[in-house]
Protein backbone atom coordinates (compact mmCIF):
# COMPACT_ATOMS: atom_id res chain seq x y z
CA UNK A 1 0.00 0.00 0.00
CA UNK A 2 1.32 3.44 -0.98
CA UNK A 3 2.06 5.67 2.00
CA UNK A 4 -0.25 8.69 1.98
CA UNK A 5 1.07 12.14 2.83
CA UNK A 6 -1.22 15.12 3.28
CA UNK A 7 -1.00 18.19 1.06
CA UNK A 8 -0.21 20.33 4.11
CA UNK A 9 3.02 18.35 4.58
CA UNK A 10 3.88 18.03 0.90
CA UNK A 11 3.52 21.76 0.27
CA UNK A 12 4.87 23.00 3.59
CA UNK A 13 7.27 25.91 2.94
CA UNK A 14 10.95 24.98 3.07
CA UNK A 15 12.46 28.43 2.51
CA UNK A 16 11.66 31.97 3.60
CA UNK A 17 10.56 32.70 0.04
CA UNK A 18 7.86 30.03 0.25
CA UNK A 19 6.23 31.53 3.36
CA UNK A 20 3.08 33.47 2.48
CA UNK A 21 2.07 36.84 3.84
CA UNK A 22 4.69 37.44 6.57
CA UNK A 23 7.19 39.58 4.64
CA UNK A 24 8.07 42.03 7.42
CA UNK A 25 9.01 39.25 9.85
CA UNK A 26 11.00 37.37 7.20
CA UNK A 27 12.98 40.51 6.36
CA UNK A 28 13.81 41.05 10.05
CA UNK A 29 15.01 37.47 10.52
CA UNK A 30 17.16 37.61 7.39
CA UNK A 31 18.71 40.89 8.52
CA UNK A 32 19.49 39.35 11.92
CA UNK A 33 21.44 36.59 10.15
CA UNK A 34 23.18 39.04 7.80
CA UNK A 35 24.23 41.37 10.63
CA UNK A 36 25.14 38.52 12.99
CA UNK A 37 22.63 39.78 15.55
CA UNK A 38 20.62 36.62 16.14
CA UNK A 39 19.03 36.65 19.59
CA UNK A 40 18.95 33.72 21.99
CA UNK A 41 15.14 33.47 22.24
CA UNK A 42 12.34 34.16 19.76
CA UNK A 43 8.58 34.01 20.30
CA UNK A 44 6.33 33.51 17.27
CA UNK A 45 2.69 34.38 18.04
CA UNK A 46 -0.43 34.31 15.94
CA UNK A 47 -3.56 32.38 14.98
CA UNK A 48 -3.44 28.75 13.95
CA UNK A 49 -2.10 27.80 10.55
CA UNK A 50 -0.31 31.04 9.65
CA UNK A 51 3.27 29.69 9.73
CA UNK A 52 4.63 30.04 13.28
CA UNK A 53 6.31 26.62 13.60
CA UNK A 54 7.18 26.57 9.89
CA UNK A 55 8.98 29.90 10.20
CA UNK A 56 10.84 28.69 13.30
CA UNK A 57 12.00 25.57 11.45
CA UNK A 58 13.15 27.54 8.38
CA UNK A 59 15.00 29.99 10.65
CA UNK A 60 16.71 27.04 12.34
CA UNK A 61 17.71 25.61 8.96
CA UNK A 62 19.08 28.97 7.82
CA UNK A 63 21.24 29.25 10.97
CA UNK A 64 22.61 25.71 10.71
CA UNK A 65 22.82 25.43 6.91
CA UNK A 66 26.27 24.46 5.61
CA UNK A 67 25.78 26.30 2.29
CA UNK A 68 23.29 29.15 2.72
CA UNK A 69 22.40 31.27 -0.29
CA UNK A 70 23.44 34.88 -0.74
CA UNK A 71 19.98 35.95 0.45
CA UNK A 72 20.42 33.86 3.65
CA UNK A 73 18.01 31.13 2.57
CA UNK A 74 18.69 27.51 3.57
CA UNK A 75 19.99 25.41 0.69
CA UNK A 76 17.85 22.35 1.59
CA UNK A 77 20.56 20.14 0.07
CA UNK A 78 23.15 19.85 2.83
CA UNK A 79 22.97 17.16 5.51
CA UNK A 80 21.87 19.64 8.18
CA UNK A 81 18.92 20.95 6.13
CA UNK A 82 17.80 17.45 5.18
CA UNK A 83 17.92 16.23 8.78
CA UNK A 84 15.89 19.22 10.02
CA UNK A 85 13.33 18.77 7.24
CA UNK A 86 12.96 15.09 8.10
CA UNK A 87 12.78 15.83 11.84
CA UNK A 88 15.88 13.73 12.52
CA UNK A 89 18.37 16.41 13.53
CA UNK A 90 20.13 15.94 16.87
CA UNK A 91 20.74 19.67 17.11
CA UNK A 92 17.25 20.99 16.29
CA UNK A 93 14.73 19.53 18.70
CA UNK A 94 10.99 20.11 18.26
CA UNK A 95 9.07 19.78 21.52
CA UNK A 96 5.31 19.74 22.03
CA UNK A 97 4.58 22.07 24.93
CA UNK A 98 1.20 20.44 25.58
CA UNK A 99 2.62 16.97 26.31
CA UNK A 100 5.95 18.08 27.84
CA UNK A 101 4.66 20.76 30.16
CA UNK A 102 5.90 19.74 33.58
CA UNK A 103 8.86 20.87 35.63
CA UNK A 104 10.64 17.53 35.18
CA UNK A 105 10.46 17.86 31.40
CA UNK A 106 12.06 21.31 31.52
CA UNK A 107 14.76 20.15 33.94
CA UNK A 108 15.69 17.41 31.48
CA UNK A 109 15.78 19.99 28.70
CA UNK A 110 18.04 22.26 30.77
CA UNK A 111 20.52 19.41 31.20
CA UNK A 112 20.78 18.85 27.44
CA UNK A 113 21.65 22.52 26.84
CA UNK A 114 25.02 21.89 28.49
CA UNK A 115 26.12 19.70 25.57
CA UNK A 116 27.62 21.30 22.48
CA UNK A 117 25.96 20.80 19.08
CA UNK A 118 26.94 17.54 17.42
CA UNK A 119 27.41 18.84 13.86
CA UNK A 120 25.54 22.13 13.47
CA UNK A 121 26.44 25.67 14.46
CA UNK A 122 23.64 25.95 17.04
CA UNK A 123 21.58 23.72 19.27
CA UNK A 124 18.02 24.95 18.75
CA UNK A 125 14.91 24.09 20.77
CA UNK A 126 11.58 24.69 19.04
CA UNK A 127 8.78 24.51 21.63
CA UNK A 128 5.31 24.54 20.07
CA UNK A 129 2.27 25.69 22.09
CA UNK A 130 4.65 26.97 24.75
CA UNK A 131 1.79 28.59 26.68
CA UNK A 132 0.79 25.10 27.85
CA UNK A 133 3.82 24.88 30.16
CA UNK A 134 3.04 25.08 33.86
CA UNK A 135 4.12 28.04 35.96
CA UNK A 136 6.74 25.86 37.67
CA UNK A 137 8.07 24.73 34.29
CA UNK A 138 8.38 28.33 33.11
CA UNK A 139 10.27 29.24 36.27
CA UNK A 140 12.61 26.29 35.76
CA UNK A 141 13.30 27.52 32.22
CA UNK A 142 13.82 31.11 33.29
CA UNK A 143 17.47 30.86 34.37
CA UNK A 144 18.52 29.00 31.23
CA UNK A 145 16.62 31.48 29.08
CA UNK A 146 18.26 34.42 30.85
CA UNK A 147 21.84 33.15 30.50
CA UNK A 148 21.85 30.42 27.83
CA UNK A 149 25.03 28.82 26.52
CA UNK A 150 26.42 30.68 23.51
CA UNK A 151 25.45 27.91 21.08
CA UNK A 152 21.85 27.48 22.29
CA UNK A 153 18.75 29.14 20.81
CA UNK A 154 15.10 28.90 21.85
CA UNK A 155 12.26 29.34 19.36
CA UNK A 156 8.79 29.40 20.91
CA UNK A 157 5.45 29.24 19.08
CA UNK A 158 2.07 29.97 20.61
CA UNK A 159 -1.49 30.97 19.78
CA UNK A 160 -2.02 32.48 23.26
CA UNK A 161 0.91 34.70 24.27
CA UNK A 162 -1.10 36.27 27.12
CA UNK A 163 -0.77 32.98 29.04
CA UNK A 164 3.02 33.18 29.09
CA UNK A 165 4.69 34.63 32.18
CA UNK A 166 5.86 38.25 31.76
CA UNK A 167 9.34 37.23 32.92
CA UNK A 168 9.55 34.86 29.94
CA UNK A 169 8.11 37.39 27.48
CA UNK A 170 10.64 40.02 28.52
CA UNK A 171 13.51 37.71 27.55
CA UNK A 172 12.25 36.94 24.03
CA UNK A 173 12.14 38.78 20.75
CA UNK A 174 8.45 38.66 19.89
CA UNK A 175 7.01 38.40 16.39
CA UNK A 176 3.25 38.54 15.81
CA UNK A 177 2.13 36.74 12.67
CA UNK A 178 -1.17 37.95 11.21
CA UNK A 179 -4.04 36.14 9.55
CA UNK A 180 -3.62 35.64 5.83
CA UNK A 181 -5.93 37.39 3.40
CA UNK A 182 -8.41 35.43 1.31
CA UNK A 183 -6.46 36.50 -1.78
CA UNK A 184 -3.21 35.03 -0.40
CA UNK A 185 -4.88 31.71 0.46
CA UNK A 186 -6.72 31.70 -2.88
CA UNK A 187 -3.47 32.16 -4.83
CA UNK A 188 -1.68 29.45 -2.83
CA UNK A 189 -4.48 26.92 -3.35
CA UNK A 190 -4.57 27.79 -7.04
CA UNK A 191 -0.81 27.17 -7.25
CA UNK A 192 -1.20 23.74 -5.63
CA UNK A 193 -4.03 22.76 -7.97
CA UNK A 194 -2.04 23.92 -10.99
CA UNK A 195 0.91 21.77 -9.96
CA UNK A 196 -1.44 18.80 -9.54
CA UNK A 197 -3.22 19.61 -12.84
CA UNK A 198 -6.66 19.39 -11.20
CA UNK A 199 -9.46 21.68 -12.52
CA UNK A 200 -11.75 23.53 -10.13
CA UNK A 201 -14.43 26.18 -10.49
CA UNK A 202 -13.48 29.69 -9.44
CA UNK A 203 -16.41 29.91 -7.03
CA UNK A 204 -15.45 26.59 -5.41
CA UNK A 205 -11.88 27.76 -4.87
CA UNK A 206 -13.13 31.03 -3.38
CA UNK A 207 -15.37 29.09 -0.96
CA UNK A 208 -12.36 27.10 0.27
CA UNK A 209 -10.24 30.24 0.72
CA UNK A 210 -13.06 32.02 2.55
CA UNK A 211 -13.87 29.08 4.84
CA UNK A 212 -10.18 28.80 5.85
CA UNK A 213 -10.67 31.98 7.94
CA UNK A 214 -7.14 33.30 7.48
CA UNK A 215 -5.40 29.97 8.09
CA UNK A 216 -3.42 28.64 5.13
CA UNK A 217 -3.02 25.24 6.74
CA UNK A 218 -6.80 24.96 7.15
CA UNK A 219 -7.25 25.97 3.52
CA UNK A 220 -4.82 23.32 2.28
CA UNK A 221 -6.45 20.70 4.50
CA UNK A 222 -9.87 21.61 3.08
CA UNK A 223 -8.46 21.33 -0.43
CA UNK A 224 -7.05 17.92 0.46
CA UNK A 225 -10.55 16.88 1.49
CA UNK A 226 -12.10 18.31 -1.68
CA UNK A 227 -9.71 16.33 -3.88
CA UNK A 228 -11.43 13.15 -2.70
CA UNK A 229 -14.42 14.19 -4.82
CA UNK A 230 -14.38 12.01 -7.90
CA UNK A 231 -16.01 14.50 -10.28
CA UNK A 232 -13.87 16.88 -12.30
CA UNK A 233 -13.85 19.80 -12.34
CA UNK A 234 -14.59 20.35 -8.66
CA UNK A 235 -17.69 22.56 -8.54
CA UNK A 236 -19.04 24.99 -5.97
CA UNK A 237 -21.93 22.58 -5.35
CA UNK A 238 -19.42 19.85 -4.44
CA UNK A 239 -17.58 22.14 -2.02
CA UNK A 240 -20.80 23.43 -0.44
CA UNK A 241 -22.02 19.88 0.10
CA UNK A 242 -18.65 18.81 1.46
CA UNK A 243 -18.39 21.66 3.97
CA UNK A 244 -22.08 21.74 4.87
CA UNK A 245 -22.42 25.30 3.60
CA UNK A 246 -25.24 27.11 1.85
CA UNK A 247 -24.33 28.07 -1.70
CA UNK A 248 -23.94 31.70 -2.72
CA UNK A 249 -27.14 31.49 -4.77
CA UNK A 250 -29.11 30.94 -1.56
CA UNK A 251 -28.16 34.40 -0.32
CA UNK A 252 -29.00 36.05 -3.63
CA UNK A 253 -32.39 34.31 -3.54
CA UNK A 254 -33.03 36.10 -0.22
CA UNK A 255 -32.37 39.39 -2.03
CA UNK A 256 -34.95 38.45 -4.65
CA UNK A 257 -37.50 37.57 -1.96
CA UNK A 258 -36.79 40.92 -0.29
CA UNK A 259 -37.52 42.76 -3.53
CA UNK A 260 -40.72 40.79 -4.21
CA UNK A 261 -41.79 40.72 -0.54
CA UNK A 262 -42.29 36.95 -0.76
CA UNK A 263 -43.03 36.37 2.93
CA UNK A 264 -43.43 32.60 2.52
CA UNK A 265 -39.85 32.25 1.26
CA UNK A 266 -38.10 32.17 4.70
CA UNK A 267 -40.06 29.10 5.76
CA UNK A 268 -39.31 27.23 2.52
CA UNK A 269 -35.62 28.13 2.61
CA UNK A 270 -34.95 27.30 6.26
CA UNK A 271 -36.83 23.99 5.97
CA UNK A 272 -34.65 23.06 3.00
CA UNK A 273 -31.43 24.02 4.82
CA UNK A 274 -32.53 22.17 7.95
CA UNK A 275 -33.35 18.97 6.04
CA UNK A 276 -29.99 19.12 4.24
CA UNK A 277 -28.22 19.27 7.60
CA UNK A 278 -26.74 22.74 7.14
CA UNK A 279 -25.41 24.59 10.17
CA UNK A 280 -28.02 27.33 10.68
CA UNK A 281 -25.78 29.39 12.95
CA UNK A 282 -23.03 29.39 10.33
CA UNK A 283 -25.66 30.24 7.71
CA UNK A 284 -26.55 33.42 9.63
CA UNK A 285 -22.87 34.31 9.96
CA UNK A 286 -22.46 34.02 6.19
CA UNK A 287 -25.66 36.03 5.72
CA UNK A 288 -24.07 38.79 7.82
CA UNK A 289 -21.05 38.71 5.51
CA UNK A 290 -23.42 38.86 2.53
CA UNK A 291 -25.07 42.07 3.73
CA UNK A 292 -21.69 43.52 4.65
CA UNK A 293 -20.54 43.07 1.05
CA UNK A 294 -23.75 44.69 -0.22
CA UNK A 295 -23.22 47.67 2.10
CA UNK A 296 -19.59 47.83 1.01
CA UNK A 297 -20.73 48.02 -2.62
CA UNK A 298 -23.35 50.67 -1.80
CA UNK A 299 -20.70 52.83 -0.15
CA UNK A 300 -18.41 52.57 -3.17
CA UNK A 301 -15.74 50.37 -1.58
CA UNK A 302 -14.47 47.90 -4.20
CA UNK A 303 -14.86 44.16 -3.72
CA UNK A 304 -11.78 41.94 -4.19
CA UNK A 305 -10.85 41.51 -7.85
CA UNK A 306 -10.95 37.72 -7.57
CA UNK A 307 -14.44 37.68 -6.02
CA UNK A 308 -16.64 35.47 -8.26
CA UNK A 309 -19.90 37.38 -7.57
CA UNK A 310 -18.98 41.02 -8.07
CA UNK A 311 -21.68 41.51 -10.72
CA UNK A 312 -24.34 39.92 -8.51
CA UNK A 313 -23.51 42.27 -5.64
CA UNK A 314 -23.78 45.27 -7.92
CA UNK A 315 -27.27 44.07 -8.88
CA UNK A 316 -28.15 43.65 -5.20
CA UNK A 317 -27.33 47.33 -4.67
CA UNK A 318 -30.45 48.15 -6.70
CA UNK A 319 -32.63 46.31 -4.15
CA UNK A 320 -31.33 47.73 -0.87
CA UNK A 321 -30.58 51.16 0.49
CA UNK A 322 -27.75 51.94 2.91
CA UNK A 323 -30.32 52.29 5.68
CA UNK A 324 -31.78 48.86 4.85
CA UNK A 325 -28.38 47.20 5.11
CA UNK A 326 -27.39 48.97 8.31
CA UNK A 327 -30.65 48.04 9.99
CA UNK A 328 -30.40 44.39 8.83
CA UNK A 329 -26.77 44.09 9.94
CA UNK A 330 -27.49 45.54 13.39
CA UNK A 331 -30.46 43.20 13.74
CA UNK A 332 -28.47 40.13 12.64
CA UNK A 333 -25.58 40.83 15.01
CA UNK A 334 -28.01 41.30 17.87
CA UNK A 335 -29.81 38.03 17.09
CA UNK A 336 -26.59 36.06 16.62
CA UNK A 337 -25.60 36.81 20.21
CA UNK A 338 -28.90 35.41 21.47
CA UNK A 339 -29.44 32.51 19.07
CA UNK A 340 -27.03 30.14 20.82
CA UNK A 341 -29.28 30.14 23.90
CA UNK A 342 -32.27 28.74 21.99
CA UNK A 343 -32.67 25.02 21.35
CA UNK A 344 -35.14 25.38 18.44
CA UNK A 345 -32.87 27.26 16.04
CA UNK A 346 -34.99 26.47 12.98
CA UNK A 347 -37.93 28.58 14.17
CA UNK A 348 -35.61 31.38 15.27
CA UNK A 349 -33.89 31.55 11.87
CA UNK A 350 -37.26 31.55 10.09
CA UNK A 351 -38.40 34.52 12.18
CA UNK A 352 -35.11 36.33 11.62
CA UNK A 353 -35.44 36.02 7.84
CA UNK A 354 -39.09 37.08 7.99
CA UNK A 355 -38.12 40.14 10.04
CA UNK A 356 -35.47 41.00 7.44
CA UNK A 357 -38.00 40.84 4.60
CA UNK A 358 -40.50 42.97 6.52
CA UNK A 359 -37.82 45.58 7.21
CA UNK A 360 -38.32 46.83 3.65
CA UNK A 361 -41.55 48.44 4.84
CA UNK A 362 -39.68 50.58 7.36
CA UNK A 363 -39.43 54.16 6.11
CA UNK A 364 -35.94 55.54 6.43
CA UNK A 365 -35.23 59.02 7.80
CA UNK A 366 -33.95 60.18 4.41
CA UNK A 367 -37.18 58.96 2.77
CA UNK A 368 -39.31 60.86 5.26
CA UNK A 369 -37.31 64.07 4.85
CA UNK A 370 -37.41 63.88 1.05
CA UNK A 371 -41.17 63.21 1.11
CA UNK A 372 -41.77 66.24 3.31
CA UNK A 373 -39.62 68.41 1.07
CA UNK A 374 -41.54 67.18 -1.98
CA UNK A 375 -44.88 67.97 -0.38
CA UNK A 376 -43.64 71.41 0.55
CA UNK A 377 -42.57 72.10 -3.03
CA UNK A 378 -45.81 70.79 -4.60
CA UNK A 379 -48.34 72.46 -2.27
CA UNK A 380 -49.19 76.19 -2.90
CA UNK A 381 -48.12 78.67 -0.26
CA UNK A 382 -50.91 79.38 2.24
CA UNK A 383 -52.73 82.73 1.89
CA UNK A 384 -52.20 85.12 4.78
CA UNK A 385 -55.05 84.87 7.23
CA UNK A 386 -56.94 87.99 8.33
CA UNK A 387 -56.73 88.67 11.99
CA UNK A 388 -60.12 89.29 13.65
CA UNK A 389 -60.71 92.91 14.51
CA UNK A 390 -60.68 93.56 18.18
CA UNK A 391 -63.88 95.02 19.60
CA UNK A 392 -63.06 98.18 21.47
CA UNK A 393 -64.17 98.12 25.06
CA UNK A 394 -67.43 99.86 25.75
CA UNK A 395 -67.01 103.28 27.24
CA UNK A 396 -70.65 103.66 28.23
CA UNK A 397 -71.31 103.59 31.95
CA UNK A 398 -74.54 102.03 33.24
CA UNK A 399 -76.88 104.63 34.79
CA UNK A 400 -78.12 104.48 38.39
CA UNK A 401 -81.59 103.14 37.47
CA UNK A 402 -80.11 100.08 35.69
CA UNK A 403 -77.87 99.33 38.67
CA UNK A 404 -80.86 99.64 41.05
CA UNK A 405 -82.98 97.27 38.90
CA UNK A 406 -80.21 94.68 38.77
CA UNK A 407 -79.80 94.70 42.54
CA UNK A 408 -83.54 94.26 43.04
CA UNK A 409 -83.61 91.23 40.71
CA UNK A 410 -80.66 89.65 42.50
CA UNK A 411 -82.29 90.22 45.89
CA UNK A 412 -85.57 88.70 44.66
CA UNK A 413 -83.82 85.55 43.45
CA UNK A 414 -81.99 85.14 46.75
CA UNK A 415 -85.19 85.69 48.75
CA UNK A 416 -87.06 83.14 46.66
CA UNK A 417 -84.36 80.59 47.29
CA UNK A 418 -84.45 81.10 51.04
CA UNK A 419 -88.24 80.75 51.13
CA UNK A 420 -88.10 77.44 49.28
CA UNK A 421 -85.57 76.06 51.79
CA UNK A 422 -87.86 76.89 54.73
Amino acid sequence: MIHYQSLARIYRPQTFQDVCGQNAIITTLKNAIALNRVGHAYLFCGPRGVGKTTLARIFAKALNCHSPTASHEPCNNCSSCKEITAGQSLDVLEIDGASNRGIDDIRSLNETTLYTPSSAAYKIYIIDEVHMLTKEAFNALLKTLEEPPSRVKFFFATTEPHKILPTILSRCQRFDLHRLSEKTIYDRLQHILSSLNIPIEEEALYSLASYADGSLRDGVSLLDQALCIEARPITSAHVSSLLGLASAQVFFSIDKAFALQDLSFPFKLVTSLYEEGKDLLHFLEKLTEHYTLILQSLLGAPLPEFHPHKASYLEACKIYSKENCLYILEYLMNRLDKLARFSCKKVQVELILLHILLSKQRLSLDTLVSSLQKLKQESPPPSPSKLPQETPPSTEKPDASQKHETLLRFAAVELNGNLQKT
